[in-house]
């Protein structure tokens, strides 16, 4: 597997066709296309944007799956950071000791 279908992959496991998700990384249908296909290598505009569709990013680079924050948490705790991190931008308030989210 390469980075086309990976991509592809990602594309597909969010329920979107070509067009729409080339629309949501500001490239045309064609230009999607040509990543899957890997005629062209995406940049990393093309990539943050697909990220912050919900594609894992990581693993359409690497083909390793970005393990997810809650992974090895006790059942309680885990939810706790679903809920957390699923909460509006504006919900979740910075740490005042840290500086972070």
């Amino acid at each position: 597997m390469n980075i086309g279908d990976r991509s592809r992959a990602e594309r597909e496991r969010l329920g979107s066709n070509q067009a729409d998700f080339g629309a949501t990384a500001g490239v045309s249908k064609t230009a999607q296309f040509n990543y899957e296909k890997g005629d062209l290598s995406p940049d990393a505009t093309y990539l943050a944007a697909i990220a912050g569709a919900g594609v894992d990013v990581l693993y359409v680079i690497t083909g390793n799956r970005t393990v997810p924050l809650s992974e090895g948490l006790a059942p309680r705790s885990a939810a706790l950071v679903n809920n957390f991190e699923n909460m509006a931008g504006a919900v979740q308030k910075p740490d005042t000791k840290t500086g972070t989210n």
